[in-house]
């Protein structure tokens, strides 16, 4: 195809039939042309490798050197500078001083360079003035169009139309080297760390995991994780994405490609590092303290189905699993092994996921003990001995198994150490893998040897060497099978009310959030702020007994803390002893408060004690979150959070995640609670923190006491703070 450019060959074909819409980042990822400026002869130092990985790597479209030092590098004509090139150029390379990039980007853009990759360092990394050399990188790009990825970066690999823009030697080619390759499916790989990025593409090379691309996405001056996460979404040559971030940028642009990624059942794995980090939050509610340092990514990782892993081997092995097998259809395993022990441990390995490894029914035990010697076990896990290996029986229990639907995957536990035997005939595995309706798991608890690994790699199976690694990738993929993106948040549940007149100061009281929440739309109990003594009277003729009495102040967030509540109140005579005693208590232990009075409101019936709040994020913005409330919410912190707003749907999912879960569900012969309700009422908190996420920044309702199934809830306790 004379004049496209060298890009996967079926998707230039998909696109020529109108079955692909083009995508801006094309030109990027599959240049016709690239300019090397600071190009170097020099194969040791990074200019000379990045002109060296690009011919081994055979990139077969147009190189031009820029360097003013020489006339000609590796039989290459070398310019002065990109203006003297005088043909298009689609990408251009840069590894020069970091003082001389903003000069060269300016000449590439005059010269209509569409993309760029800046290698060269020395920016926003060193803060101060570099860091302003950044900005003006990004300003660059935003008046040009040019598309920028970097400063700092490691650049990328695209492995189909074979352009190696990187001087990381992962890409290297070497004489004679066969690559090993087990999979059709790719994996395309996003990385803010140039290494760590490379080292996926290097450790999923020695597995036999083929490769889509490998992107350093640098400092993100202008091209961000967002923008390559989506073009790899969109990418027909990628099947499953790995992802290693640090924070996110350009955060629209990510949600919106997580989304794409989840509509079209496309598996993102991602590691989040930087999670130890001590964040400082002034929070005034349980709901923003708890929340971890990296809470909203991992919201928004389960909002769209992101498949966490916090190791790199663990990371891969997903990937393995993904790229080489279909989704399992339940969690049933069938532990397949020649060697006794190494069978009890891999089940073990799975039972501890949650997996199942059911006893198999007769019939089929009685098919599989036909395979082998008496001495073994047809129970699962299955033993066929070292036996098996020679006598077949170890590939036609596989054959059984697969055709089974007693179980939903299989894990072949083996030794494959040997440099000379085959476990399995390729010509008999090949075609149950090709027609396999379920994972079939390869695991060598011995050293795998390169022998072992070519012959299974001929029938598209990967070894995998990690026993632990394996049980949480075979868990992941049973979740991720039944992941399904939820249905959206129901904006016409609340009306949309105006609370500024609520907002006057930036924390409030409880009897002031409940009033804000009353006027949003939010159902309280009827409850009356008592000024001074003679006011009490009335209020408990409206409020009846038994009653609970609060103190009231913006500054007494805690309540309990200094003594603040009383309940249970059943005469006057306690509830004006309780008046004076919950004043006297405020005024010893916070002097300098401001007192706005009591709140006497019902004692409410018994109920699950749940904590519903949000707080907002820096990056993702308003957060909602439930977990086991009352005094012991920060004692046990059994919290699940997700993006604003959610639906009931979500809202549903999100109380199947609490390890509490079961006091909902009625534990012990308990009456089952209201969760219909609760998964309302956080829908409906959810809803109002988005809805103004520009005035108020948390919100608390701790306990909320969920009574029995029918019975609805009650919120005992609120507080809002707003915008300081």
């Amino acid at each position: 195809m004379a004049g496209t450019s060298p890009a996967n060959t079926d998707r230039v074909i998909e696109k020529e039939q109108g079955l692909v819409m083009p995508h801006p980042l094309d030109s990027f990822f599959a240049p016709a042309s690239i300019a090397l400026i600071g190009a170097s002869r020099d194969h040791e130092k990074i200019p000379g490798r990045l002109l060296s990985m690009l011919r081994k790597n055979e990139y077969p479209g147009k190189i031009y050197p820029v360097n003013p030092n020489y006339t000609d590098i590796d039989g290459l004509a070398c310019y002065k500078s990109i203006a003297d090139i005088g043909a298009p150029i689609d990408l251009a390379v840069i590894i020069i001083p970091a003082r001389a990039v903003l000069p060269a980007l300016e000449q590439c853009a005059a010269a209509g360079v569409k993309n760029a990759v800046i290698i060269s360092s020395g920016f926003a990394e060193e803060g101060g003035d570099s860091a302003a050399m950044q900005d003006a990188i990004a300003a660059l790009a935003r008046r040009t169009g040019m598309r920028i990825s970097g400063p700092n970066a490691e650049g990328f690999f695209s492995q189909v139309p074979r352009v190696a823009a990187t001087f990381s030697p992962a890409v290297d080619v070497k004489p004679g080297v066969v690559p090993l390759v087990a999979t059709t499916r790719r994996i395309g790989i996003v990385a803010q760390s140039g290494g760590i990025g490379f080292a996926y593409y290097h450790r999923a090379r020695a597995l036999g995991v083929a490769v889509s691309y490998v992107v350093s996405a640098g400092n993100e001056s202008d091209l961000g994780a967002g923008e390559f996460l989506d073009y790899l979404v969109q990418d027909s040559s990628t099947d499953v994405i790995l992802l290693f971030i640090e924070g996110i940028r350009d955060v629209d642009k990510f949600l919106a490609a997580a989304e794409r990624a989840a509509e079209v059942k496309k598996p993102v794995i991602v590691t989040k590092v930087g999670r130890s980090g001590a964040g400082r939050r002034a929070a005034a509610s349980h709901t923003a303290s708890m929340a971890g340092w990296s809470a909203a990514y991992d919201a928004v990782f389960a909002r769209y189905g992101f498949i966490v892993s916090n190791d790199l081997d663990e990371a891969l092995t997903i990937a393995a699993l993904l790229a080489s097998n279909p989704l399992p259809k339940g969690e049933r395993v069938a532990v397949v092994t020649v060697s006794g022990g190494a069978g009890i441990w891999g089940a073990d390995a799975v039972a501890l996921q949650g997996l199942q490894v059911p006893e198999l029914s007769e019939p089929i035990q009685a098919v599989i003990r036909q395979l082998m010697p008496s001495y073994g076990t047809a129970r699962n896990p299955i033993d066929v001995t070292a036996q098996g290996v020679t006598s077949g029986g170890l590939q036609k229990s596989v054959d059984v198994l697969t055709a089974s639907d007693e179980v939903d995957g299989i894990l072949v536990v083996l030794s494959l150490s040997s440099e000379v035997r085959k476990p399995f005939k390729e010509e008999e595995l090949t075609p149950v893998l090709l027609t396999q309706h379920k994972p079939v798991v390869f695991y060598s608890y011995t050293v795998p040897s390169d022998f072992a690994r070519r012959e299974l790699a001929k029938s598209g199976a990967v070894v995998l060497t990690g026993l632990a690694h394996v049980g949480v990738a075979m868990r992941h993929l049973v979740d991720y099978a039944s992941f399904k993106l939820p249905f959206p948040a129901d904006a016409a549940r609340l009306s949309a009310r105006d609370l500024s007149p609520h907002l006057k100061s930036p924390v409030l009281s409880e009897a002031d959030s409940k009033s804000l929440l009353r006027t949003a739309g939010i159902a309280l109990p009827d409850e009356v702020l008592v000024r001074d003594k003679g006011e009490l009277d009335e209020a408990v003729a409206r409020v009846g007994f038994p009653l609970a009495m609060k103190i009231q102040s913006p500054e007494i967030a805690h309540k309990s803390e200094v003594g603040g509540v009383r309940v249970d109140i059943t005469t006057k005579g306690e509830a004006f002893l309780a008046f004076e005693a919950l004043l006297d208590n405020a005024r010893k232990h916070r002097p300098d408060a401001i007192i706005q009075g009591v709140l006497v409101g019902p004692m409410a019936k018994r109920g699950i004690e749940i904590i519903v709040g949000t707080m907002t994020d820096e990056t993702f913005g308003p957060m909602v979150m439930v977990g086991l409330g009352g005094i012991t919410t920060e004692l046990f912190r059994d919290v699940v959070y997700r993006p604003a707003p959610v639906g009931v749907q979500e809202a549903s999912a999100m109380l199947a995640g609490l390890k509490a879960a079961p006091l909902l569900k009625g534990f012990r012969g308990a009456a089952k609670a209201d969760v219909m309700a609760l998964s309302q009422l956080i829908a409906d908190i959810s809803l109002l923190a988005a809805r103004h996420a520009n005035e108020i920044t948390e919100i608390e309702l701790n306990p909320v006491l969920v009574h029995s199934e029918g019975q609805g809830l009650t919120i005992v306790d609120a507080l809002v703070v707003g915008r300081r």
